[in-house]
Order: C-alpha cells, then structure tokens, then sequence
C-alpha cells in the first residue's frame, strides 16, 4: 500500500481530490465488484434474522437433506436448516471482522502514531514491545485462553484476534509517520507550539487517511480469515452460529464422506467472497491512491 503525503489541500483542491477520486472509483471493475460482493452478502446478513426468524440451530427438518425449495441449502445431518444457519453465520463474520479490525486498526494506528511521531526511547519502547506481540505463538496462547473461558463467544474471539493482529499495521504506520514528520508542514506546526496530539491528527493523520483506510480493510479481512481458521479448528465460539463452526461441524460429523456437500460448501465460498473481496478492493483502491498503479 502506498500513501499520498504532503500538507493538507485546501478546501477547492480537496474538492476536487474528492471528484478525482470518485471519477476513478466509478471506472474500477476491481472496486466495483468487489462492492457488490460485499454487498451482497451485507444484506443477507442484515436481514437474515427477517428471512429465517428463530434458532437456527433447531432441528426443524429431516436429517441431511439435499438443497430443495423447501430447504434452500438442504439440512445438516441433525435436520438443521443449513440456510439459517448460514445467513446468521453471515452476520457473525461480519461482527467478528469489524471489532477484530478495529481493535487492531486503533492499536496499531496509536502506536504506530506515537512512535513515529516521538522516535527516541518511546520509539524504541513501542517497537520492542510490537515485535513481542509479533512472535507470540497465537495458536498456543489461545489454548490457554480456552482454559480460561469455558464458554466463549463472538466478543471474546474478535477481542482476541484484535489484541494480536495489530504489529504489522503499527510498523507500516510507524514508517509513513516518520517519513510526514519531517515534512515543513509539520515542523511549522510544531514550533507553533501545537500539542502533539494534534500535530498527530491535524497534521499527519489526514495526509495518510487513503493509507489508514487501506489498512483497516486489510485488518477487517484478516480479522474474518482468522475468526474462520480458528473456528475450524475448534478453537472459536463454544455457542452461536459462523460460518467457521458451520465448516467445523460439517468435518466433525463427516459431511465429505457422506456426500452433504451443501454442508460445506456455503460457508466456505463465503468465506473466500468476501475476505477475496476485501483484498481486490484494497488492490483497486491503492491504484486510485497512487497514480503511478492506475490502469491506462
């Protein structure tokens, strides 16, 4: 990802940096696709609880059935509508994603603020304590997590993936801060005498916010991916629905082996829409950013 840099337009320029911008977004396949995905998905989301009131773990129907007009994604092996299950697992991806991601994002936006803007021995201090966070074995300190927490939620979980997905995002931040606060600008404002939290987000914070929104969509398809991979292994929610636990108990129950592909397959092409959405519109948004990566 790449930033724009440098000091902040005025109002006539930042208009028209606005029509830039949306001129370019309008005329990117890459943005535009990837929003109706998400989209798409958003919206079932949103009004699954409407489309399929009630528990969607109830056994309401009969055991494994294939995909028919009755049961759209058929049902699982205990007669649960695979259906419900997957739309309110949509609503649990997308809740997971946005608290893990922005957890991480301020975290990772604080430090990476602070140190780059401070250097010295805070510099040093954050950076120790970022690379710490980075080789923490994740795996291994949510076993002892789980001991914990006998009953874990969608809360728990994206707290979690926040408090330990934010390194990467503080360093690359830590280096665009450092690269700012040696522009005019921000010297100028600083022998004004401008409290430093305000050189931060007066000065800095708006010249890098194409780059902070880039990361936290980043951070939002990490957090989702994460959430997913750690469901599967048993390791998330013990209660609720996602589409992780939707894939876990399909394993679990051997859904492969009896042919329910309808089991599976659903949350696992989500899954992969929507973080692949995620990352293509991360892809058309930096060539938007940065002149250099528009398409002719």
């Amino acid at each position: 990802m790449t930033a724009l840099a440098g000091p902040i337009p005025k109002a006539g320029e930042s208009v028209g940096r606005a029509r830039e911008v949306r001129y370019f977004v309008l005329r990117s396949r890459k943005i535009l696709i990837s929003a109706v995905i998400l989209a798409v998905f958003l919206v079932l989301a949103v009004l699954g609880p409407a489309l399929r009131p009630g528990d969607p773990n109830a056994f309401v129907g009969p055991l494994g059935a294939p995909p028919s007009s009755e049961w759209w994604f058929g049902t699982t092996t205990f007669g649960q509508d695979v259906f419900a299950q997957f739309l309110y697992g949509l609503g649990s991806t997308f809740l997971v994603g946005l608290a893990g991601g922005g957890i991480a994002a301020l975290i990772g936006v604080t430090v990476g603020f602070v140190a780059g803007y401070r250097g010295g021995i805070t510099d040093e201090v954050l950076n120790m304590l970022t690379n710490i966070v980075l080789v923490i074995p994740t795996i291994a300190l949510l076993v002892v997590v789980t001991a914990f927490f006998k009953a874990r939620g969608i809360v728990v979980e994206a707290a979690f993936i926040g408090l330990t997905s934010w390194p990467w995002a503080a360093r690359a931040i830590r280096a665009q801060t450092f690269s700012l606060n040696a522009r005019e600008f921000v010297d100028l404002a600083r022998i004004s005498g401008v409290p430093s939290w305000r050189v931060i987000f007066g000065e800095i914070a708006p010249n890098m916010s194409s780059y902070l929104f880039m990361t936290f969509i980043l951070l939002f398809g990490g957090s989702i991916l994460i959430a997913a991979s750690l469901d599967f292994i048993g390791l998330g929610p013990t209660a609720g629905v996602s589409l992780g636990l939707m894939m876990y108990n399909s394993v679990a129950w051997s859904a492969l082996q009896l042919g329910m592909w309808w089991w599976f397959v659903p949350p696992g092409v989500a899954i992969t829409a929507i973080v692949g959405a995620l990352y293509v519109m991360n892809v058309g948004l930096d060539e938007i950013f940065n002149p250099r990566l528009r398409e002719s």
